[in-house]
């Protein structure tokens, strides 16, 4: 296997067929959207979501794709605003397909071309920033609608 760099601070969620890496400062709502993420998969609007990692994710560049794994301990946990830390099912491996940015001050309503990807350990990534106060679940769910649809 190879070895998976240091830890990052972020949360993954698999949709579909493919991870989301979810960054943001501290309170920007990177576990509440992994959450409601997979409640939405179970009302149909994704055909799929599981938990990945939450809170800290190992990253690692393997043939061209940005692969997302939990670290060891943190493997099925993840936070429960006002309940804790609670164990539930995830996978333990995922590419990651998209970049979301949460709570992002230098958020574009229209971004430019530059703004649209990022790279991480030399993996070029689609990017999507949302800035503070905006819910990012309806943004995502119509980037992953319009993609299917070939828009």
């Amino acid at each position: 296997m190879t070895r998976m760099a240091p830890t990052v601070h972020a949360s993954a969620v698999l949709i579909g067929a493919g991870a989301i890496l979810v960054r943001g400062p501290s309170g920007s709502g990177k576990s509440d959207f992994v959450l409601r993420a997979v409640a939405a998969a179970e009302t149909g609007l994704f055909s799929f979501a599981r938990l990945v990692a939450d809170d800290r994710v190992e990253l690692a560049a393997i043939y061209g794709r940005l692969i997302v794994r939990p670290p060891e301990q943190l493997a099925g946990l993840i936070e429960v605003r006002s309940l804790g830390i609670r164990r539930t099912a995830y996978e333990p491996m995922a590419v990651v397909s998209l970049v979301l940015d949460l709570a992002d001050p230098q958020a574009k309503r229209l971004p430019d071309d530059p703004d649209r990807t990022t790279v991480i350990e030399g993996v070029t990534l689609p990017r999507l920033s949302v800035p503070p106060g905006v819910d990012p679940l309806p943004i995502v769910a119509a980037m992953l609608d319009t993609a299917r649809a070939g828009a």
